[in-house]
């Protein structure tokens, strides 16, 4: 599921992942959460594609916050919280996206562009289990319920 991200609006919430893999659907289940907690007042973007796609998505917002399953070889559900406005983030986060380009890549391209948006937070949980037919861990369900209370608070300091 894909919104087309072509509106602009100041807040953008982007939840990234694969449905079928386990932990690494957090960043997805993350989104439709906040899409019902946010109302209309931010908009909430799912979608299994990154790389170049993701500069897309970004285009037009003022805020992006980012919601993607990590893996830095740390304990499941560790959540990851970083600030890509003014500087790289690393591959420290996802060293080995599944996705074609991963987020740190996409983020730097963005800047290089000169098309990032002015705040760009990003929240990766880690991952444990992303096998295909896996269900979300015990340990990244209760970092899930974390984010979003965390991402609720990103909003309502971005609204200020």
């Amino acid at each position: 599921m894909k919104d087309d991200g072509s509106s602009s609006s100041s807040i953008r919430i982007i939840g990234l992942g694969n449905e079928l893999r386990g932990d690494d659907a957090v960043g997805l289940l993350a989104a439709r959460r906040l899409r019902q907690a946010v109302g209309i007042s931010v908009e909430v973007i799912e979608t299994e594609m990154a790389g170049v796609d993701l500069i897309e998505l970004m285009k037009g917002a003022r805020v992006v916050i980012l919601i993607d399953a990590a893996r830095s070889g740390q304990n499941p559900g560790i959540i990851h919280r970083l600030d890509a406005s003014d500087s790289p983030i690393g591959v420290q986060m996802c060293p080995h996206s599944s996705h074609a380009l991963g987020i740190s890549d996409a983020l730097e391209l963005a800047r290089t562009m000169g098309v990032l948006p002015a705040r760009v937070i990003v929240y990766g949980i880690e991952a444990g289990d992303t096998e295909a037919g896996q269900v979300l861990s015990v340990s990244v369900a209760k970092a899930l319920d974390e984010v979003v209370g965390l991402v609720l608070q990103e909003c309502e300091g971005a609204h200020a």
